[in-house]
């Protein structure tokens, strides 16, 4: 996994797309974000796995969508005219993320950007990758995408051992 530090240590500003999710800001690195488009309805696949919703046909590329309010454990993205879908690409996978909305962009410096509190990780908490701390605003949890995929295929494994 990589940590905070990591991802400062390249450049002494970090750039991060903010999205809304069940009322609460998170961040993905825009390194790992391909592009935001606005939603659109999702193609289920039979029998596919939980957190997957189906798949979308973006300019002849089928991509499959994830809903990342289910997958963080809050309520389901209800879609709406500022729903959008972050496709996201990591370790070669493209991976679509329904959000409530797009918030903003933000330029951060690394000394802002701190490990999550050790008692979170030593819990096994691993879907923050960071917390970029703001004056006068609270944190916002940068997400691992690695750990999010890792759900997704633990979400498979569960879906095929369960009876049919």
């Amino acid at each position: 996994m990589a940590d905070a530090v990591s991802i400062a240590s390249e450049e002494d500003e970090v750039t991060l797309g903010c999205f809304d999710v069940g009322g609460r800001t998170i961040a993905i690195d825009v390194a790992n974000v391909r592009e935001v488009v606005r939603w659109q309805p999702v193609t289920p696949l039979p029998k596919s796995p939980a957190l997957i919703d189906g798949v979308i046909d973006l300019r002849g590329a089928l991509v499959p969508v994830v809903d990342l309010g289910r997958l963080l454990n809050e309520s389901k993205v209800k879609p709406s005219t500022g729903t959008r879908i972050v496709v996201t690409e990591t370790d070669g996978l493209v991976v679509g993320l329904t959000v409530d909305s797009a918030v903003e962009v933000l330029q951060v410096g690394s000394v802002s950007i701190e490990e999550p509190p050790a008692l979170a990780t030593q819990a096994g908490y691993d879907a923050a990758r960071a917390v970029v701390r703001r004056p006068d605003s609270e944190p916002i949890v940068v997400l691992s995408l690695e750990y999010l995929l890792e759900s997704v295929y633990r979400s498979v494994l569960t879906t095929r051992e369960d009876p049919a």
